[in-house]
């Protein structure tokens, strides 16, 4: 971790009134968050629920309307140099320097970031290892696999040793093997103390992965808080995500009585 990390019990981001519109429709109406340090917090929500927007504002990608935030302590839009520095981001859709090798992806990254280029090196080839790209680590990343591209995002999103890493839908369209290894990463991560904040719209992941989860629909907020609060007395966290955004209340198939019936 950086040197100066969050004081002791202040949150790792705090979202104040956060409002986000395109046009007439708007994404993020007005919302409040405070996720805790040192834990693995998942953002869920059905797709289009704001998530992604979210997230783009937090990490600095997307300027809010209106609200503010901040991250280790720092207002994200007054001090975007100093927030950067000491987050890693995952995006959703992410973007890669195509025509560079894995590792040459990492050394260009890594001095970016201004480390020292021996300890880029160093570090790379760590990553490189544990997340199983050794082996890939002099092809194009063109050629890469869609979790073959997950991970390489993640080696390049870990490389300066982030306080607070935020991941878009991390697991999405990654194979099991790929998916294991991701969260061992993660789960070492977090132990040593720092935060992460991944978006899912799986709710057996996150429940088997996360302390602390927010739930979002439609850009609002609708709970917050430790996993098994959150949960409360619902058999699973499935069931509680559905009567918050109040899924369970609407009958879906009641005008598809023709499906499935003789031809």
């Amino acid at each position: 971790m950086t040197e100066a990390g969050t004081e002791a019990g202040a949150p790792a981001v705090r979202v104040k009134d956060l409002w986000k519109a395109f046009g007439q429709s708007v994404a993020v109406a007005g919302i409040d968050l405070a996720f805790p340090a040192g834990k693995f917090i998942g953002l869920v929500g059905p797709n289009g629920a704001g998530k992604t927007t979210t997230l783009s504002m937090v990490t600095g990608l997307l300027r809010p309307d209106r609200g503010t935030v901040e991250v280790v302590g720092r207002d994200v839009w007054r001090d975007p140099v100093e927030v950067k520095a000491r987050v890693g981001v995952l995006p959703e859709g992410l973007r890669l320097f195509e025509r560079l090798s894995g590792h040459e992806l990492l050394a260009y990254t890594g001095r970016l970031r201004g480390l020292p280029g021996a300890e880029v090196d160093k570090r790379a080839a760590q990553l490189l290892d544990v997340l199983d790209l050794s082996g890939a680590q002099h092809k194009l990343v063109v050629d890469y696999s869609t979790g073959m591209r997950k991970k390489i995002g993640l080696a390049a999103a870990l490389l300066h040793n982030p306080e607070v890493l935020f991941l878009d839908e991390p697991f999405e369209g990654v194979d099991p093997v790929s998916a294991q290894t991701i969260r061992g990463v993660l789960e070492r991560y977090t132990g040593s103390g720092a935060t992460v904040v991944f978006s899912s719209h799986v709710m057996e992941l996150v429940e088997s992965l996360c302390d602390w989860v927010a739930v979002m629909a439609a850009g609002r907020i609708r709970a917050q808080g430790p996993l098994a609060e959150v949960r409360g007395d619902a058999p699973s966290l499935q069931q509680a995500f559905l009567e918050l955004v109040g899924a369970n209340s609407r009958d879906t198939t009641s005008d598809l009585d023709w499906l499935g019936g003789a031809r």
